[in-house]
């Protein structure tokens, strides 16, 4: 169980962020497009995990703009931008923002994943929602960054993450 803030209350995770050195869950979620996705999708290519709350929220939404910018550019990665949002919701916010660099995917049908990756939230007001972390997988599925943003209205380290992909 990690400890994590919403607007300095605390809130706390189902586990705990798979550690660096690790090797990474395999996971399955839901494209914006109802396709589901899987780690096997993706062998081979580094991962960056983009998690957070909601796509309607200002930070959230920055999160995924700004790694769409930066990350999705960068040789032989994938971005995959995951929250409990239904992907139709997902859809309608990459068209209107032309989000096309990275898979925005969904965690609605998989438990497993916000339980395996620790990032669950299971009290407080985003109960059932997912925290806010970025986790960078590298080519052979090993966890080479993480970070669990402690207080979910703030923005996570990106110089911090894209940096370990240059």
């Amino acid at each position: 169980m990690e400890t994590i803030f919403f607007k300095g209350t605390p809130c706390h995770t189902y586990g705990n962020i798979p550690a660096v050195g690790t090797k990474a869950p395999c996971f399955s979620l839901v494209t914006k497009d109802l396709a589901d996705i899987r780690c096997s999708d993706f062998e081979g290519r580094r991962v960056v995990l983009n998690v957070f709350p909601s796509l309607d929220t200002p930070v959230c939404a920055a999160s995924v703009r700004r790694f769409n910018a930066e990350a999705a550019g960068l040789d032989n990665t994938a971005v995959i931008c995951v929250s409990m949002d239904l992907p139709f919701a997902m859809n309608r916010f990459c068209v209107a923002e032309g989000i096309e660099g990275v898979v925005a995917a969904s965690a609605f049908r998989s438990p497993t994943f916000s339980q395996q990756y620790g990032l669950q939230i299971v009290d407080g007001p985003l109960a059932g929602l997912l925290a806010r972390a970025v986790i960078v997988i590298d080519t052979d599925g090993t966890v080479i960054y993480r970070q669990l943003v402690e207080e979910i209205t703030e923005e996570p380290d990106y110089e911090a993450a894209v940096s370990v992909l240059r």
